[in-house]
């Protein structure tokens, strides 16, 4: 049976990204995927290939641009057969964008309907407007990140499921009434 790092809660709770090295870590689907495999147990490049359905190289090169943006870090590393293997785990539980940007934003989307598509149980996906006070926004922010934070969690053995929480103010549309009136 292969070796298996002990699950290791990440060393940060809260990772807030802000740095461009990480919003281009996060700007590719691959890269998000890898950050949500690493969510629970350190895993080896040829590991998190076989679980992602992707190529060795490709998968090392994105570990390595997510390491160099200081999201994942090395585990744990261990001698095999002349080599050394090396785990890679999330540098925090949670990462929290304070001022998403759209390539990240995009990305994250992106490697979140993969998973979805790739899900075999059934998916629950609910977009809705609703016209809140600020207070009443944040009020709700409040309460589904109070929400998602104390799932608890189940046993290793069973699935693991994603949790994907958005709450934003839709941006008014831009009116084209005044450069429509200076053609009557």
């Amino acid at each position: 049976m292969r070796h298996q790092p002990p699950r290791l809660p990440p060393p940060e709770d809260v990772l807030e990204i802000g740095a461009p090295e990480q919003f281009a870590a996060l700007a590719h689907p691959l890269r998000q995927r890898l950050l949500f495999a690493l969510g629970h147990r350190p895993a080896t490049t040829s590991q998190l290939a076989a679980q992602l359905d992707a190529k060795k190289g490709n998968v090392a090169h994105h570990l390595k641009v997510l390491h160099e943006a200081g999201l994942i870090h090395i585990a744990e590393t261990r001698q095999v057969r002349g080599g050394t293997e090396q785990y890679y785990q999330r540098t925090s539980r949670r990462m929290i964008v304070a001022e998403p940007q759209a390539a990240g934003t995009a990305a994250m989307l992106a490697a979140v309907a993969q998973e979805l598509d790739l899900s075999p149980a059934e998916t629950h996906l609910t977009l809705r407007h609703l016209r809140l006070s600020p207070t009443k926004a944040r009020e709700l922010g409040e309460t589904l990140a109070k929400l998602v934070e104390e799932a608890e969690e189940g046993a290793e053995e069973q699935p693991l499921h994603g949790v994907l929480v958005a709450l934003y103010q839709q941006a008014l549309p831009t009116s084209t009434t005044s450069s429509a009136s200076g053609l009557l």
